[in-house]
């Protein structure tokens, strides 16, 4: 490319960067500040339409605010700009120079490269900058391009990847302007205002754009692009009424046990290894996600069914087709996605009984907490069944915490266990996501 077309593509896209505002912060800036003095390339992923470009913003303003960086250090570019069409592998480093050479950068230069997977070869780009510049590098790229086993080939050993997951409770109330302290949970007039907010996040999900405009609308099209555009075109597949209608039937069933065998007899599919390669694909962007069973036996872990979950309950109501919602297991699944940003282990479990428990957290070698979700506990029936549950799994896993996560009950249940005494937590979804 010319060198006065690459001056005109760094001006301008750097301006148009540092010129954003109105973001919300993102709980994972703080993790990734940790991240920042050292070397190795940060690779945002996630769902499309999460917020990885506003991420990289965000983190550029931290870089400027508070660790001193100036603005001629930092280079910007989105390679979905059409004007980077007949851009080359060759042309990445006479881009670099023109950098450079109009900013005069002093001390670490930061780059933050948009869908730069759009040129073939930026991988020996980004290595060869790692080895021989003062550089820290951060890349975004579109899941139908740049999955995280292709990044671990081409970056081996000099990448971190940080997912974006779409926006938590938290972060929602954060762009409604209420700011959450140790105080608000008890000041009525405060938590009458996070209990509705949180029936409109219930709503919406968690989608910056959907949140921010109030259109539940938009989550269609975000399914049809992933699928189309991260999915079938990605992996070449041919047999497209197979795929939607496996995705349709997981976003119906949130949070229930799914047989290979089962999948497979209701959309139809020749064999387990279809469905078991469609599943493969809509985990690795984003879409749906798989959490085994947990136990002791490998063996018996892996041949058990998992349990399937979607990216946003919201996204998963707007695509099924029912006659109503069953609540449980919507918010079963926003405690699964609540669970994947606090970058927990997770597993479900079965007892000696036959009594199922909705999330195991495993740390190391020990269960930390087993949690049950369940959207009331006024039947007397349900709640003997969801007690006992965790009861056996104290008895048979150790398990330290006992959670129950229910719409609006909050109490502390004392309890009997088989070697001991102890209680287990009931606290209402919106306070535990808080």
């Amino acid at each position: 490319m010319e060198k006065e077309k690459l001056k005109e593509l760094i001006i301008g896209h750097k301006e148009k960067f540092l010129s954003r505002s109105g973001l919300v912060r993102r709980e994972i800036q703080d993790e990734i500040a940790n991240y920042i003095p050292q070397r190795e390339v940060l690779i945002i992923t996630g769902v499309r339409r999460s917020g990885k470009s506003s991420l990289m913003k965000l983190l550029c303003d931290d870089l400027l605010s508070r660790e001193d960086v100036l603005e001629n250090d930092i280079f910007y570019l989105n390679f979905e700009d059409e004007r980077f069409i007949p851009f080359t592998f060759q042309d990445f480093e006479p881009l670099y120079e023109t950098f450079i050479e109009l900013e005069n950068p002093q001390g670490r230069i930061y780059l933050f490269l948009d869908e730069i997977q759009n040129i073939s070869g930026w991988e020996k780009w980004l290595n060869r900058l790692y080895e021989f510049e003062n550089v820290k590098i951060f890349v975004t790229g579109s899941n139908a391009s740049l999955l995280s086993s292709e990044i671990s080939t081409a970056l081996t050993g000099r990448n971190r990847q940080i997912v974006t997951w779409p926006f938590s409770l938290r972060e929602f109330l954060t762009m409604k302007g209420v700011i959450i302290d140790a105080k608000s949970l008890y000041k009525r007039q405060k938590k009458v205002g996070i209990k509705r907010l949180f029936r409109e996040y219930l709503e919406l999900g968690g989608f910056p754009e959907v949140l921010k405009i109030g259109d539940t609308t938009l989550l269609e099209q975000y399914y049809k692009d992933i699928i189309y555009r991260d999915v079938i075109a990605r992996y070449g597949i041919k047999n497209i009424k197979e795929i939607k209608e496996l995705t349709l039937f997981l976003a119906a069933n949130p949070g229930t046990v799914q047989s290979y065998k089962n999948m497979q007899r209701i959309i139809g599919v020749r064999s387990q290894n279809t469905v078991k390669n469609y599943l493969e694909a809509l985990n690795d962007v984003y879409l749906f996600f798989s959490m085994d069973l947990f136990d002791y036996s490998l063996k018996r872990q892996i041949y058990n069914p998992s349990k399937i979950y979607c990216i946003d309950a919201a996204l998963s109501n707007s695509i099924s087709f029912k006659f109503s919602r069953n609540m449980g297991h919507i918010y079963e699944n926003i405690v699964f996605l609540e669970l994947l940003r606090r970058n927990k282990e997770l597993y479900y479990w079965k007892s000696k009984k036959g009594r199922e428990v909705d999330f195991i957290i495993k740390e190391g070698l020990d269960i930390t907490e087993a949690i049950q979700v369940c959207y009331s506990l006024e039947d007397e029936r349900t709640r003997q069944r969801e007690i006992q549950a965790l009861i056996e799994a104290k008895d048979e896993l150790r398990a330290e915490r006992l959670t129950v996560i229910t719409d609006d009950e909050e109490s502390t249940v004392p309890v009997e266990f088989p070697r001991g005494h102890g209680e287990i937590n009931i606290i209402p979804l919106w306070k535990w996501l808080l």
